[in-house]
């Protein structure tokens, strides 16, 4: 197995070999990985961003009277779409880092270099960056978790309006049937106290015909489905980071340094 640091070398290859040795040290787990974080985080955080508004005007439109009963909402709403700010930058630039993270430790850089060299401060920090992984996958499997909760209570919701349809077209009066209701209260949208706070019958499913409700309950889907695939590719680099730790650790155990 030749270097291929020197540029004469390349040259006496052939650039096909050239080409074929770079691509054989491309991390392609730790790639697919990246991208699939990237694509899940934009989904996720700018989904989500746009959802959180929604709901409010949602919410604010025809589930609340008074300014004082979502006030608390609003204010959550506002200080969760900062940290949406945040958990994209943050999900940015580890992804950069874990990307970098497997070009060093890939095993297909090791060999098309010719050295399995590995110092035992590159073992550590590729252990550490295993570790945080691992802790960044269990807390976003709460995360989520979480993001399903609106999708649920907008599928409800949704389900609730059909169910109000089909007994509007059999029935004589739907007032009857007034008791059929969706409370926003009982998902914690709203305090207790909150006027009206539900909406039912013929009311209900008139929002569920307005823009605003199939808006927002396409972007919690959009944000649910980000949140999916941010997951899957946090398992992806756990997988890919194990590998290469375990590679290390076989090397330097047989005294390859």
């Amino acid at each position: 197995m030749f270097p291929v640091r020197q540029p004469w070398l390349c040259k006496a290859l052939g650039c096909y070999d050239c080409c074929i040795r770079c691509i054989g040290a491309v991390p392609y787990p730790s790639l697919v990985a990246t991208l699939l974080c990237y694509a899940g985080m934009a989904l996720f955080c700018g989904c989500g961003h746009e959802a959180l508004t929604q709901t409010e005007v949602l919410v604010e439109t025809y589930f609340a009277r008074q300014v004082q009963d979502f006030v608390v909402m609003a204010s959550f709403i506002k200080y969760f779409q900062y940290v949406i700010y945040g958990l994209a930058s943050f999900f940015f630039l580890y992804g950069i880092l874990l990307l970098a993270e497997g070009f060093y430790t890939t095993s297909a850089v090791k060999q098309t270099f010719g050295e399995f060299r590995s110092t035992q401060c590159g073992r550590c920090l590729s252990l550490t960056f295993i570790i945080v992984t691992y802790i960044l996958a269990f807390i976003w499997l709460a995360v989520f978790a979480c993001t399903a909760i609106p999708v649920f209570f907008l599928f409800n919701m949704e389900q609730t309006c059909h169910n109000i349809n089909i007994l509007a077209e059999t029935t004589p009066s739907i007032n009857q049937h007034g008791w059929i209701c969706m409370d926003a209260r009982q998902y914690g949208l709203l305090p207790w106290n909150a006027m009206p706070g539900k909406a039912c019958g013929m009311t209900l499913a008139s929002i569920c015909k307005t823009s605003e409700f199939y808006v927002t309950y396409d972007l919690y889907i959009a944000a649910f489905a980000g949140a999916g695939i941010t997951l899957l590719a946090l398992f992806l680099y756990m997988v890919a980071a194990t590998y290469n730790y375990a590679v290390l650790r076989f090397l330097g155990r047989k005294g390859i340094r």
